[in-house]
């Protein structure tokens, strides 16, 4: 799983690192987020799970405070960097996390924490290179791990039809689509979004 997760946020920075400065204020596949704004929960959301990986169970400033470089993208390969290296350290995969911004009350195994982040990052990658235009190839196993997590961790239902909700409800996917594609579809990303 670690393996999966640190090849998902390498290529996550790949793509960061590839926005042109005329292309922050393009819009995403995430409705109401501008590529700025996606890239700037991203950092958040990496310096969350890097916190609640070495422990942190109440504190939900580090999830919410906008504090950020100039060069964003810098911003996010350090983020990335940190979350990788937290979720690396000895014996944080046999433990369990707090996610106070997600939910205050409920304890996580740390490997379901770290499936919701990987899925999370390669969806978010690959926002992020659809709102640029630039091509994304996800390796195979790190498509099909994310499919698996996907259809087991992010049933269809009503929450999915809330305003804000995380993911919308599924689309309809081609048949014989990738496991990418499928995935995507069944998160409600149309894969064609940037065609």
């Amino acid at each position: 799983m670690l393996d999966l997760y640190a090849r998902v946020l390498r290529q996550s920075v790949d793509i960061v690192d590839g926005i042109g400065d005329d292309q922050w204020d393009r819009p995403t596949p995430c409705a109401q987020w501008t590529v700025r704004e996606l890239v700037e929960h991203m950092i958040l959301e990496n310096r969350g799970f890097a916190a609640a990986a070495g422990g942190e169970t109440s504190d939900r400033r580090v999830w919410t405070d906008r504090q950020f470089v100039d060069d964003r993208r810098a911003d996010y390969r350090a983020s990335a960097d940190r979350v990788v290296e937290a979720f690396g350290a000895p014996g944080v995969l046999d433990g369990e996390f707090w996610l106070p911004l997600i939910n205050p009350a409920v304890r996580l195994p740390a490997r379901q924490a770290v499936s919701f982040h990987l899925l999370d990052y390669v969806v978010h990658g690959w926002d992020v290179a659809a709102a640029i235009g630039r091509p994304v190839r996800v390796p195979a196993d790190i498509a099909e791990a994310a499919l698996d997590i996907a259809l087991r961790e992010v049933p269809d239902g009503p929450r999915r039809r809330r305003p804000q909700a995380s993911f919308v409800p599924p689309v309809e996917a081609t048949p014989g689509a990738s496991a990418l594609d499928r995935m995507l579809a069944w998160l409600g990303r149309s894969p064609t979004w940037q065609d």
